[in-house]
């Protein structure tokens, strides 16, 4: 009797710490935002389809804010958000594009929405078995979302200048564009995570920096469309340019070094380095 008790507790403590309702409503909402972007897709309607894809975004942050806030991060969450993201963030923009822009192209174009996919999935699937290991002020790689909402603002914002869809030579402009995408979600570039703000936006005092965020929040309001598009790119954009001042900066220091061999650490037998 002891035994069936203890078999039953240890049940739901396991179904405890596995499941938690109220992040998991979000995710599912994010599962339900992208497959009714799917729909909208298929249908034709891909300024609908666009919006619900960045309101599955909005759910995405919500269920990772909820569970930390709450404390009710489990591994089922995260399995289950992953899960989410394959479909609101890679199956769904895939198919958008590829419906929208990329169909004359044939082969060449559904073959560019399947890389993106694939390439979401690995990149989902390293997160998975990387996360907790890594530093959570950065990704590795363009995050699948961050992609997805670049492919979704793109469509935002020729439905905004009143184009709907890109004709001869803008094809093949949105088929690169879509294996770049590709390419940065399964690169080592990294990439800002924002789970943490940095501390010049949590303790600044400057007057110019509150300037500025009024600023913006003007410009989302008289264009959203066109702000999201240019803080999706130059968010993309921020991954590359910052990899590449970290390997300049490096290599800097490195002939430093060489032209100051002084500068060496200590330790080192100065003697037995010949000189050329």
């Amino acid at each position: 009797m002891k035994r069936k008790r203890k078999t039953e507790h240890a049940e739901k403590d396991r179904w405890h710490k596995g499941i938690y309702i109220l992040p998991n409503i979000f995710t599912t909402m994010n599962l339900f935002c992208g497959f009714t972007a799917i729909i909208a897709a298929i249908e034709g309607a891909f300024t609908k389809s666009a919006l619900l894809i960045l309101a599955s975004m909005v759910f995405d942050v919500l269920d990772g804010k909820v569970a930390r806030a709450t404390r009710t991060t489990s591994r089922f969450g995260v399995e289950y958000d992953s899960l989410a993201d394959l479909i609101s963030f890679g199956l769904a923009p895939g198919l958008m594009m590829y419906l929208w822009a990329l169909k004359p192209l044939g082969k060449l174009g559904w073959i560019a929405a399947l890389i993106f996919l694939a390439c979401g999935a690995l990149r989902l699937a390293r997160f998975n078995t990387t996360a907790g290991t890594t530093d959570n002020r950065w990704f590795t790689g363009l995050p699948i979302p961050a992609a997805a909402g670049m492919v979704a603002t793109t469509i935002l914002l020729f439905s905004r200048i009143g184009l709907k869809a890109p004709e001869s030579f803008l094809i093949y402009v949105m088929l690169f564009g879509l294996y770049v995408l590709s390419f940065l979600m399964v690169s080592a570039i990294k990439y800002v995570s924002f789970k943490k703000l940095p501390p010049i936006l949590v303790h600044a005092k400057n007057f110019n920096l509150l300037v500025i965020a009024v600023l913006l929040l003007v410009f989302i309001v008289l264009e959203p469309m066109v702000t999201l598009f240019t803080l999706g790119l130059l968010y993309i954009i921020s991954g590359p340019v910052s990899t590449l001042r970290r390997h300049s900066a490096e290599e800097e220091d490195h002939d430093d070094l060489a032209e100051h061999p002084e500068t060496e650490p200590p330790g080192r037998d100065r003697q037995s380095t010949p000189y050329i």
